[in-house]
């Protein structure tokens, strides 16, 4: 799915997608942001590598921030300025690779 002439959701649209979502963050109705914990680096670490894998098969991309026991996770589609299903998919996949 391209995004290519697509613009960023707004409104009801992206309310709906947003209710569907636990735990995450929409901030200025722009990017998605969701912090998740660990017990320690090595399973924070092995999160990140599987979150890298469900991006790289996507073709989606999140900012990703690691550090010992944590993973800040931001979404947000750099071709429409803002939120698209794209990252709403993918956030549900970050839940469940968790």
């Amino acid at each position: 799915m391209s995004d290519q002439g697509a613009s960023a959701l707004k409104g009801e649209e992206l309310r709906k997608l947003y209710g569907q979502l636990q735990g995450w963050t929409m901030v200025n109705e722009h990017h998605l942001e969701k912090e998740y914990r660990f017990p320690d680096f090595r399973e924070a670490l092995a999160y990140v590598n599987r979150l890298g894998e469900v991006a790289e098969r996507e073709g989606h991309h999140p900012d990703i921030f690691l550090t010992w026991g944590r993973v800040k996770v931001t979404l947000w589609t750099h071709s429409v300025g803002g939120l698209s299903e794209k990252d709403f998919a993918l956030a549900a996949e970050a839940d469940g690779v968790r």
